[in-house]
Order: C-alpha cells, then sequence, then structure tokens
C-alpha cells in the first residue's frame, strides 16, 4: 500500500492536482506518525492498520464537514468531502447493507452465537475476514440486534 500511496502522490504531482497532493502528503504523514508510534513498542504496521488508519481518516472528515456545513462554511465542507473522497480510493470496496447482514448471519453460524455473550466472538471474525469493508460500529448494532432477536 505504501508503494501505492508513493505512486499516486507523483501522478498528482505530475498533474498539478494540489488537492490530491495535499492529502496523500497527509496520509503518508499520519502512517509515519503510525510506523514512529510502532517503532517504540517493537511492532511494525500492516496494511490492515493502515486501513484502519485510513478508515479513521475518512471518519473524522465526514464528522468535520457535518460541522462545517451547520456553520455555513460550505467551503470548508467541500474540502473535507473532496478528501474523503481521494482517501476512500485506497480503501476496498465497502459491502452494501445486505451483503454485511448476509456475513454477520454467516459469522453468526460460525460461530455458533447464541445470545449476546457472543457478540465478541462475532465481531471478531467479522473483523477478521472483512477489515476494511464494512463499518463496524454500524456492524455491531446490527449484530446485537440480531443477537438480541
Amino acid at each position: 500500500m505504501r508503494e501505492q500511496f508513493n505512486s499516486q502522490l507523483k501522478e498528482a504531482m505530475k498533474a498539478g492536482d494540489k488537492r490530491r497532493v495535499a492529502t496523500i502528503r497527509m496520509i503518508t504523514a499520519a502512517l509515519k506518525d503510525r510506523d514512529i508510534e510502532a517503532r517504540g513498542a517493537g511492532k511494525t504496521i500492516s496494511d490492515d492498520d493502515i486501513l484502519a488508519l485510513l478508515q479513521k481518516m475518512v471518519k473524522s472528515r465526514q464528522e468535520s464537514a457535518e460541522i462545517y456545513e451547520k456553520a455555513g462554511r460550505e467551503d470548508l465542507s467541500t474540502q473535507e468531502r473532496e478528501e474523503i473522497a481521494i482517501i476512500s480510493e485506497f480503501l476496498p470496496k465497502q459491502m452494501s447493507d445486505e451483503e454485511v447482514t448476509a456475513a454477520i448471519k454467516a459469522a453468526m453460524a460460525e460461530t455458533g452465537a447464541a445470545g449476546m455473550k457472543d457478540m465478541g466472538k462475532v465481531i471478531a471474525a467479522l473483523k477478521g475476514k472483512y477489515t476494511g469493508q464494512m463499518d463496524f460500529a454500524k456492524a455491531s448494532a446490527s449484530v446485537k440486534a440480531m443477537l438480541a432477536g
């Protein structure tokens, strides 16, 4: 993934796309921060960690865009939405609601989940298979609803 960031950055620089250049540089800076933090703990960053970082960045920008819209700052809201679009290009395709529901049902069957006490097993199974492809906050609520019956 790191190579993808570098090649995309070079292309954006050649094309003169300032928003894309700034956004990709922001991603690489956040990744370097995460690398330094992991090195201090004696770990390395995996692609799953990078995906989680990108998802966190998208979520942060969505929240900021909503705040800017409420404050009447369309210019800043538009900037946040453009950054979301660029960051999202590096994420795997998000699953539809139907696909998420099917994945939850499969994970419940796979783990033999019968009640709320099994929720952690189901979420762990989903994270193992679908990291970067679904919003786990929404999925968690769906799992809870299905287990509650």
